[in-house]
């Protein structure tokens, strides 16, 4: 077991580099699909439910955040960091947001835990507390 455990790992330590950047590519690309869906602006459905200009702001802040996010990986440090932590903070403000206003229903429920909304959060958090690092 302990064998095939170095095998396994030797091979993979090749390409570890690349495990954070799928994460930042997967979220920055879901972040930016979610808010550009959201365009023209104001969004019809967002703004009978929070106003026009609340519900623009939200639209161009999720791609705003996703594409910031994708640019932060290529900014070296320590400009790299903040722009990959700001990107994470924009996103988890959002999401809690999401939680509060949208989806009151789901805390602590089975549905939180099975929806795609609570890996958008926690991948958000993970960048805001990680930054590029």
């Amino acid at each position: 077991m302990k064998k095939l455990d170095e095998i396994i790992n030797s091979t993979l330590d090749k390409i570890n580099f690349l495990a954070p950047w799928l994460i930042r590519l997967g979220l920055g690309v879901a972040f930016s699909i979610h808010g550009y869906g959201k365009f023209p602006l104001p969004p019809e459905g967002l703004s009978d439910f929070l106003g026009p200009g609340l519900a623009s702001f939200v639209a161009i802040s999720e791609l705003g955040a996703g594409i910031v996010l994708i640019i932060g990986g290529f900014i070296k440090k320590p400009l790299g960091n903040l722009v990959t932590r700001f990107a994470g903070m924009t996103i988890v403000i959002i999401m809690i947001n999401v939680f509060s206003i949208a989806h009151r229903d789901w805390f602590i429920t089975t549905k939180l835990f099975t929806s795609e909304q609570i890996f958008l959060f926690l991948i958000g958090l993970y960048f805001l507390i990680k930054g590029n690092r």
